[in-house]
């Protein structure tokens, strides 16, 4: 029996020390969007779907191990800004065997652009590259319920004015359809195109007219 006992004890901190092999670390820092600096905010961690595994930071960095393959969400929010939700995917571990994915806080009032988020050429076909950014837009309004939003779309000044107002329409109108299919109720997000009133930058390069295109993310209540 005592043999039997030994075998077990000595399986399981195998087991454990296994596991700890396995670990990843998951690590950030929570910046401010304009300064880069970082912001002590309230940081909220949880597995996906079942959020049985969570935890809670109030610092302006974190980290934590995960196991397996689940997902994690990281929500981060602070006084006088926007939250914000990311995802950590075990499936971007780094050789040093962690997941770095840092936090980037808007002041309240500024949109938020969606750095990742890609079109077909001259089209509202949203490129599957983009779906983990919109993945965790849609995230970040099932962890906070009372979220509206507002996407507003934005294109280069080339071409026809009008054309281009359509094509920002049409744009924002995939990411709402996006969002819904996701789970996301869609009186929670209005829409509206400029077109390219609104240019970020007035240089005739190809470099500028990209930076041009786009959608930005407003939070109308929170």
């Amino acid at each position: 029996m005592k043999k039997f006992i030994m075998l077990i004890l000595l399986y399981s901190v195998a087991q454990v020390l296994h596991a700890q092999n396995d670990a990843i670390t998951a690590e950030g820092k929570v910046t401010d969007s304009r300064t880069g600096k970082g912001i002590k905010a309230s940081i909220r961690y949880s597995s996906i779907p079942t959020g049985s595994i969570f935890g809670r930071f109030n610092d302006s960095t974190f980290s934590f191990s995960i196991f397996g393959t689940a997902k994690y969400q990281i929500t981060a929010s602070a006084e006088g800004y926007n939250p914000r939700t990311v995802i950590v995917d075990p499936k971007d571990i780094d050789a040093n065997k962690k997941v770095v994915r840092d936090v980037s806080l808007t002041p309240k009032g500024q949109t938020i652009i969606l750095n990742h988020l890609i079109f077909a050429q001259g089209k509202a076909v949203i490129d599957p590259k983009s779906y983990a950014e919109l993945d965790e837009v849609a995230q970040m309004m099932k962890e906070n319920t009372k979220i509206e939003i507002q996407l507003e779309g934005h294109t280069d000044n080339v071409g026809s004015p009008k054309a281009n107002l359509e094509l920002s329409q049409n744009r924002v109108d995939a990411v709402k359809k996006y969002l819904v299919e996701k789970g996301i109720s869609k009186g929670r997000i209005q829409t509206k195109a400029f077109g390219g009133s609104q240019p970020l930058a007035n240089e005739l390069t190809p470099e500028a007219r990209a930076k041009n295109r786009r959608v930005e993310l407003r939070i109308l209540k929170d």
